[in-house]
């Protein structure tokens, strides 16, 4: 992205005490389901790595192709395949389950292991001297959709080959969504390709997303499916004290919403019509929380006193000793700029 970077604006600021310390730039998008952008901040046109806020791109294929009904998975897995878990054991228990179904062993997941992202299970399996598998990896859910779909392609081990049957219909479906041919791709932390695209053909993507009825019969029950899974399971998505789960508690039904590396964040709003992209150049996730929080205050999805909203929108900043010393909150440029929401 660093052709946009002088087209990046301020969205976000740290403030200790009556001083402003730190600031965080970047983009963001609001696109409707005809797709005309609603209002933006920076470059719509950026090009940009959605990373795991697209995962519910990634999971297309796996259910319009039919694999997931042969495979009789339920909104459970459909929300694991679009989660960045944190390893729980809801998340791995199901993933376990999930692949076992279908003879699949741990062996066959190309996304490395790390230890879970809950510490209390973290710490858990170092006292016991567990060793981390792929199953504890926060991708496991999105790999178990890979897998699923590529036994039903009939495809090759290495599913996260670029070439692959399996990765050239997440590409086709990628390409087809945002209305774009993508420019290539990096690979992610779990060795997937995560295709590029601009800020506003991602969003352009998940307001068809929120518009499944635009989408054909096939896409668009795939999609309802996806977005549904989501919100109904929130606590798949994330998990205890991640800002997805959080948020999708706070307005059930209301929105399903993503985050990525790097400080990217997504979200589907079903009752606008809307898709929202957003990317903070520094790759600040604190900053791409507050942002994604003020957006949905704007639009009338969450409301500003929820607690749960709050804690991001107006993070507090204390010291060791509890003391509030700062916050960290949107700018003035952010609430001036973009449109009239």
């Amino acid at each position: 992205m660093t052709e946009s970077s002088d087209r990046a604006v301020e969205l976000v600021q740290t403030w200790r005490g009556e001083f402003p310390e730190s600031s965080h730039r970047g983009h963001a998008v609001i696109v409707d389901e005809t797709g005309q952008v609603v209002a933006s901040w920076g470059d719509e046109n950026a090009v940009m790595l959605p990373r795991s806020a697209c995962k519910m791109l990634q999971a297309l294929p796996l259910v319009e192709s039919g694999a997931a009904d042969a495979a009789g998975l339920g909104s459970e897995q459909l929300a694991l395949a679009c989660a960045s878990h944190q390893g729980s054991a809801i998340h791995t228990e199901r993933v376990e389950k999930w692949t076992s179904s279908l003879g699949l062993r741990e062996a066959d997941f190309r996304c490395g292991a790390h230890y879970p992202y809950d510490t209390d299970r973290a710490t858990e399996m170092r006292i016991d001297g567990e060793e981390p598998c792929q199953f504890h990896n926060n991708c496991s859910g999105k790999h178990s959709g890979f897998l699923t779909l590529n036994r039903h392609l009939g495809g090759g081990a290495e599913y996260v080959e670029a070439d692959h049957p399996v990765q050239q219909s997440v590409r086709a479906a990628h390409d087809e969504m945002t209305e774009d041919t993508s420019p290539g791709y990096g690979i992610d932390g779990c060795s997937a390709p995560n295709f590029a695209t601009t800020m506003k053909g991602f969003a352009t993507a998940l307001a068809k997303m929120a518009r499944p009825e635009t989408l054909g019969p096939t896409r668009g029950r795939a999609a309802s499916r996806l977005v549904e899974a989501m919100m109904a399971h929130p606590e798949l998505v994330a998990g205890e004290g991640r800002a997805c789960t959080q948020m999708m508690r706070a307005m059930p039904g209301r929105a399903a919403i993503k985050t990525g590396a790097e400080a990217v964040f997504s979200a589907i709003l079903p009752e606008h019509g809307f898709g929202i992209a957003i990317k903070i150049e520094d790759g600040a996730t604190r900053a791409s929380e507050c942002v994604i929080a003020a957006l949905l205050v704007r639009l009338g999805v969450a409301h500003a006193d929820d607690p749960v909203i709050q804690r991001y929108l107006a993070a507090e900043e204390r010291n060791r000793r509890g003391i509030l010393t700062g916050h960290i909150r949107p700018t003035e440029a952010f609430y001036a700029g973009g449109a009239a929401l």
